[in-house]
C-alpha cells in the first residue's frame, strides 16, 4: 500500500508542475516575445520483485517489476516563430528567424527575442527594463563587423563629419548660334575639409571653334579647358581641374536655341546632426543627417545557439548561456542563419490558447486520478486495521 501512496503523492507533485508551466504559458499569451514552455515526464526507479529467467529446459521467464511513480523529466521551451504584430514605432524590432537580440543588463551579457526598444536619454536603445541593445557602432559611415560589441545609440549629438568637394558636374546645353565672345557665369558652392562653404564660378566663353571654360577657386585657384562640338555631340575638353575639385563636362551639349547650362552636382558637405533614422533588414541603423547625408550609425547585433532550448530564462523576457547550450555565435541579420529584422513590428507571443487549455484538461484530470490512487489506498489501510475489532 506504501508504494501506490507515494505513487500517487509523486503523480500529484509532476501533474502540479504541468499545471504551473501551463498557467505561466496562459499567463503570457501577449508577451513580446515570449516563447511557450511544455513539462516532459518519465516513471522513477521500479523496483524488481522477480528477475529474468533464461530460456533452458523450461522458456525463459521475464522480470517482474512495479514502478514507483512519475517524475518530470524536464520542462522544453518551444522557440517556433510567434507571429507578427505591426507597431509602426521605428525602434520595435521583428526578428524572422532564429536569432537573439543581444543586450547588457549592469555588465551581464543576456539575449533576447523581445525587440520592444525605446531611446533612454543619453540616446541609447534600451528594453524597458533597461537592457540596452547591443551591436557595433560605425566609424565615418563604416560599420566593424566582427569587432567588440557597443551600445547602440541613436542620439541627435551624433554628427556626420564634413567631407571636402573633389568632384563637381556639370550638365546642359549652351547654345550652339552664339556669337563669338558671348560669356556664360556659373557658380556653385564647394566645400573643404572643415566643412567651409566657398564659391567656384565656372565662366563659358564662345570662341570660333566652341567654348572656352574658366574656373576659379575661392583660393585663387584656376583650371581651363575647350569644348568642341560636332551635331551638337561633345568631341573634346570634357574635363577641368581647378585646385582638387574635377569638373565634369562630358554631360554638355550644343545643340542651336538652348541655354540650360547648370553646375548640378558636388560631392562636399557640412558637417551634420542626426535628424532622424531606420532600421534595415540587416539590421544597419541609417541616419539622416542635417547635411543630407545618409549613413549607417551602427549595426544591431545578432546571436544564435547551437541549442537554443539550453538557454535559462533569466525573467523579463530575456535568456542567459548555460553549460548545454552552447557559447553565442554573433553575426548580423540576412546571413547565416541569423534571420531578418523587421522593423516597426514585434513578436508576440507563440502561446498557443487552444493547446494550453487542452493541456489543462489533462493536467487537472492526471492530478484528480493521482489523489484517487492515494485515497483508495488509504481506504484500502483503513479496511487492514479493521480486520481486529
Amino acid at each position: 500500500m506504501l508504494r501506490s501512496l507515494y505513487s500517487g503523492i509523486s503523480g500529484l507533485r509532476s501533474h502540479q508542475t504541468m499545471l504551473d508551466v501551463t498557467g505561466n504559458n496562459i499567463a503570457n499569451v501577449n508577451t513580446a516575445g515570449f516563447k511557450s514552455s511544455s513539462v516532459q515526464f518519465q516513471d522513477t526507479l521500479s523496483q524488481l520483485t522477480k528477475g529474468a529467467g533464461a530460456p533452458g529446459t523450461d522458456g525463459g521467464t521475464n522480470p517482474a517489476q512495479v514502478g514507483l511513480g512519475v517524475q518530470v523529466a524536464g520542462i522544453a521551451t518551444n522557440f517556433n516563430q510567434g507571429s507578427a504584430q505591426a507597431t509602426g514605432k521605428a525602434t520595435d524590432m521583428m526578428i524572422s528567424g532564429d536569432g537573439f537580440f543581444a543586450v547588457n543588463v549592469g555588465g551581464q551579457q543576456l539575449y533576447t527575442r523581445a525587440g520592444a526598444f525605446s531611446p533612454d536619454a543619453s540616446g541609447r536603445l534600451v528594453t524597458a527594463d533597461g537592457a540596452v541593445l547591443q551591436g557595433w557602432a560605425a566609424v565615418n559611415g563604416v560599420v566593424p563587423v566582427g569587432g567588440p560589441l557597443s551600445e547602440i545609440t541613436v542620439s541627435s549629438t551624433a554628427v556626420s563629419p564634413a567631407r571636402a568637394t573633389t568632384a563637381a558636374g556639370v550638365a546642359g546645353n549652351v547654345p550652339d548660334e552664339a556669337a563669338a565672345g558671348t560669356v556664360l557665369d556659373r557658380q556653385v558652392n564647394v566645400f573643404d575639409s572643415t566643412g567651409n562653404m566657398t564659391p567656384l564660378d565656372l565662366k563659358f566663353t564662345r570662341t570660333a571653334a566652341g567654348w572656352n571654360v574658366t574656373g576659379r577657386d575661392a583660393a585663387g585657384n584656376t583650371g581651363t579647358t575647350s569644348m568642341a562640338f560636332a551635331a551638337g555631340q561633345m568631341t573634346s575638353g570634357g574635363t577641368m581641374a581647378v585646385g582638387g575639385i574635377t569638373v565634369d563636362l562630358t554631360r554638355m551639349t550644343g545643340f542651336t536655341g538652348m541655354t540650360s547650362a547648370v553646375i548640378d552636382s558636388q560631392d562636399g558637405r557640412a558637417a551634420g546632426t542626426l535628424e532622424s533614422f531606420s532600421i534595415s533588414k540587416d539590421g544597419t541603423v541609417i541616419g539622416s543627417f542635417s547635411n543630407g547625408a545618409k549613413q549607417p550609425v551602427a549595426q544591431v547585433a545578432m546571436a544564435k545557439f547551437t541549442n537554443p532550448a539550453g538557454l535559462e530564462k533569466a525573467g523579463n523576457s530575456e535568456y542567459r548561456i548555460t553549460a548545454n547550450s552552447g557559447g553565442a555565435v554573433l553575426g548580423t541579420a540576412g546571413n547565416g542563419g541569423f534571420g531578418s529584422i523587421a522593423a516597426g513590428s514585434l513578436e508576440m507571443s507563440n502561446v498557443d490558447l487552444s493547446q494550453e487549455f487542452t493541456n489543462l484538461i489533462v493536467a487537472q484530470r492526471g492530478f484528480q486520478a493521482n489523489a484517487r490512487i492515494i485515497t483508495t489506498s488509504d481506504e484500502v489501510l483503513n479496511e487492514l486495521t479493521n480486520l481486529k475489532r
